[in-house]
């Protein structure tokens, strides 16, 4: 079976044949920049407290409790930056493919990104993700994981340059017109969140390019 890591890095093989070597350049570089400022080793980590959430779904509109779920059994949250990153929809339909499995554990899962609650019901839809996908506006709940941060112009130029409309994505605003919050995003991040809110597991990276394997997660929640 082909791993989630496999399909990343040959989704990076594809961008590198179709994006210019000096627009590359810009992201390699903001990548660079965000590991060095050693974000991955503030993270909330195992044995911390997760924080609670109330956060709308994208299909129901409703409002889905932290609580709720944790009162039912383990949760695993999936922060992901949004439906424009295809490294995101690489790993929402993998978990997609896993989730069975995941529910066979008695654990629920949860999507989380800043975009709005129609661009989550668009990736909801267009991938057929049969899990709640919220909405965590101006990343709010991300931060309290202490896993957000800011695209720095430079990089927003290149974003740009590439026709991904990230502010529009976060807050249905222009590039010219939007905040530096609407270019807030999370790494993305799996943790995993025992019935008492204590983490189980917590993996996030500054490369966007790489991501924790659900096979992992999945033998953690069998561990819990």
């Amino acid at each position: 079976m082909t791993s989630l890591q496999d399909k990343l890095d040959a989704i990076t093989a594809r961008t590198r044949d179709l994006v210019q070597a000096d627009r590359l350049a810009v992201s390699e570089r903001a990548t660079e920049e965000l590991f060095a400022t050693g974000i991955e080793d503030r993270i909330l980590k195992v044995g911390d407290t997760a924080p609670s959430f109330n956060l709308p779904d994208a299909v129901t509109g409703k409002l889905i409790a932290s609580a709720d779920l944790l009162a039912l059994g383990p949760l695993v949250i999936n922060f992901f930056r949004g439906r424009w990153c295809p490294y995101c929809i690489t790993e929402l339909e993998t978990w997609r493919d896993t989730l069975p499995q995941l529910r066979r554990s008695g654990a629920f899962l949860v999507a989380i990104s800043p975009q709005t609650e129609r661009q989550n019901s668009f990736a909801a839809e267009q991938h057929r993700l049969a899990f709640p996908l919220l909405t965590d506006r101006n990343a709010t709940l991300a931060d309290q994981f202490d896993i957000t941060y800011t695209i720095p112009v430079e990089a927003r130029a290149y974003y740009r340059s590439i026709l991904v409309n990230i502010p529009f994505a976060n807050s249905g605003q222009s590039y010219d017109t939007a905040p530096d919050i609407a270019w807030r995003l999370p790494l993305p991040a799996t943790f995993i969140l025992r019935q008492d809110s204590t983490i189980a597991f917590a993996e996030a990276h500054a490369d966007f390019r790489v991501r924790p394997e659900p096979e992992d997660v999945l033998s953690a929640l069998r561990a819990l």
